[in-house]
């Protein structure tokens, strides 16, 4: 079933191989372009990062831009959603539109302060009911937020 138009899911500078390995399969069998955010914390050429991606790297449109900066600043800003867990807005309080821009920080320190500050009115998060817990895997989250976002406009 296709989709009206893609989404985008961001990374921004992500740490853990696997976990941009499974949301590159996603983004494939989702048609959604996978954008990432250097530095990375790997090689794009590492074996688990692959193996996590399967046979699948081909069917992925992959854009990568050199910093967070560089990327904000060719976006129009009403298109971008970041996702963190220092808000209480749920994710599913917000309303996207075919081509948007799921955003998500780095796996152990998330987004950077400066910018939840500056996009607050933007962010969201993935509500959970055990405080003990503080967060869930970046993988999964993408794929929570994605999919609300494609229930949204199919």
């Amino acid at each position: 079933m296709p989709f009206p138009a893609p989404f985008n899911i961001v990374l921004v500078e992500p740490e853990i191989p696997p976990n941009t390995g499974s949301i590159a399969r996603l983004c494939g069998a989702t048609d959604t372009i996978l954008h990432l955010v250097r530095p990375l914390g790997f090689s794009t050429d590492d074996k688990h990062l692959k193996r996590a991606g399967l046979d699948y790297w081909k069917f992925v449109d992959i854009r990568y831009w050199d910093s967070l900066e560089e990327f904000l600043a060719a976006q129009n800003e009403l298109r971008l959603h970041f996702f963190t867990t220092k808000v209480t807005r749920s994710y599913t309080e917000a309303r996207y539109q075919p081509g948007d821009y799921l955003i998500f920080g780095r796996e152990t320190k998330g987004l950077p302060e400066e910018i939840i500050s500056l996009y607050r009115e933007r962010c969201a998060t993935i509500p959970m009911s055990n405080p003990n817990i503080r967060s869930i895997n970046l993988g999964m989250a993408a794929a929570v937020v994605l999919y609300e976002a494609i229930r949204q406009v199919i």
